[in-house]
């Protein structure tokens, strides 16, 4: 009987988590599936685990071949794959029971080409959120595309999927040798899909290993891995300037927040780090030249100082970035015209002369509007909110509050200030009248030229602050008093 699905698990020395790995596999609800396991060449106890599960499981298949790393061991297992559907899962990981029943599912409903699913990360027994994938499946979204959703250009990995086979096959794609050959693979199948189906609930347990082997993703900040996932990022952004450029600026930035990160590391440890500069620079030079401009201010100062060479300092600004429980501060600069900047050192340092758009910040700068109560006083609702910037240690200058019903009407209030960051308003709902049952709160901050607006959030919650007109009708408001 061909199986509905088929799982690719490419092991190499995970004696001590691979157990665990294909029991998770074999408790999946979705029981029409084959596992196709293949020895990389491993040379501590993983083989015989796997020929345990393969005798005891007739689902479960084992082949092997010498040590050539995880790309073409899934190769190598997706030629043997039977299923209609693909996944692929790494042999230190974990699965949850309905992970595949839940991404088949969605396939079989609506014909898209891959499903995909949020991540968590498995660290000393803790799930915690992978915040390689953090804001991606907040949505879930049903035959969707990268290029509408290019959320979706965080969602790099391989194995929090399922594919359909004839997709996989039609597309052409395959794992290159080395490290990091999931990422171009991931890049390629969201884009070449007619349709993708993203759902919400964790599919995947990804494991830090905290025993055994590292992993690779743990030795990213060595220079031959740095190396290789340069060569990773150099191809998915060659793939992307030829078949969908108008994800090239959300990748780069990605790279920025993400990748860089780990090559600061490696500069910082290591007791040569001149030698690492080339590698350095070419990483720099890979990237678009849009999102090396607009990238956050501290992480531009830390570009500043690498391309100049200033190994010394760029570890100062890095211990400074640690070492900041909240975000550095932005504050103000100058008399007749006032500019934002970053609070991190060197700033109009003599020596360094670093300029100062290296610094600006003002585009960084969020409202911060949150209503903490909304109650009734027998006349009207007296209404409690907090106000204030994100990262700008001062009182916010001016404050306005209006109810807004769609576009169609606004109803400004009377506000008064209550503490550093309170403010006080009353709603008159009379003052509704012929309006709408439900009014949105927007809020507009200034602070030495500097205007922010948004709406109002309700408490500590994401989502806007309604105000619900009591007793409201079609023909008119009867407020109960």
């Amino acid at each position: 009987m061909i199986p509905l699905l088929s799982i690719v698990v490419p092991f190499y020395n995970v004696e001590p988590y691979i157990t665990e790995c294909l029991k998770s596999l074999a408790a999946q609800s979705l029981d029409d599936l084959e596992v196709i396991l293949v020895d990389d060449g491993s040379e501590d106890g993983s083989r015989r685990v796997a020929e345990d599960f393969v005798a005891r499981d007739r689902r479960f298949v084992l082949i092997e071949q010498r040590n050539q790393g995880p790309g073409p061991a899934r190769n190598a297992g997706v030629r043997q794959a039977r299923g209609t559907y693909l996944a692929f899962a790494d042999s230190d990981d974990v699965v949850p029971p309905r992970a595949y029943e839940s991404l088949v599912s969605k396939l079989a409903e609506t014909g898209s080409d891959l499903a995909c699913g949020a991540v968590g990360r498995l660290v000393d027994g803790v799930l915690e959120e992978s915040t390689l994938h953090e804001k991606v499946f907040r949505r879930p979204q049903l035959c969707t595309h990268i290029t509408d959703k290019q959320v979706l250009v965080r969602d790099r990995t391989v194995w929090n999927k399922v594919y359909r086979r004839d997709f996989w096959e039609r597309c052409g794609l395959r794992f290159a040798a080395g490290m990091y050959e999931d990422v171009p693979v991931a890049m390629q199948a969201h884009v070449l899909a007619t349709g993708v189906d993203m759902v919400g609930e964790v599919v995947y347990h990804w494991r830090k290993r905290d025993e055994g082997e590292t992993s690779i993703t743990q030795r990213r900040a060595e220079a031959a891995n740095l190396s290789e996932r340069l060569i990773a990022i150099r191809a998915v952004r060659g793939f992307l300037e030829e078949r969908a450029p108008e994800l090239l600026d959300g990748f780069d930035a990605l790279v920025l927040e993400k990748d860089i990160i780990f090559l600061f590391q490696a500069l910082e440890n290591s007791e040569r780090p001149a030698a690492l500069l080339e590698l350095a620079h070419e990483w720099v030079a890979t990237l678009g030249a849009k999102s090396l401009a607009t990238a956050p201010s501290l992480r531009r100062l830390e570009l500043h100082l690498l391309g100049r060479g200033l190994i010394r300092e760029l570890c100062t600004v890095r211990d400074f970035r640690r070492a900041r429980v909240d975000a550095a501060r932005i504050v103000p600069r100058g008399l007749r015209t006032t500019e934002w900047y970053g609070d991190y050192p060197f700033f109009r340092d003599r020596r360094l002369r670093i300029p100062d758009h290296v610094f600006d910040a003002r585009d960084e700068i969020k409202l911060i509007a949150k209503v903490e109560e909304c109650e009734w006083t027998g006349t009207e609702f007296r209404l409690r909110a907090h106000v204030s910037m994100h990262r700008v240690d001062r009182r916010v200058g001016k404050v306005g509050l209006w109810l807004c019903e769609g576009r169609r009407r606004r109803v400004p209030l009377e506000v008064r200030r209550s503490g550093r960051h309170g403010v006080v308003a009353a709603i008159d709902p009379a003052r509704l009248a012929r309006g709408g049952p439900t009014w949105k709160l927007m809020v507009r901050a200034e602070t030495r030229e500097l205007v922010l607006k948004d709406w109002c959030r309700d408490g500590d919650r994401k989502a806007a602050w309604r105000f619900s007109v009591p007793g409201w009708s079609r023909t008119g408001m009867d407020i109960t008093q």
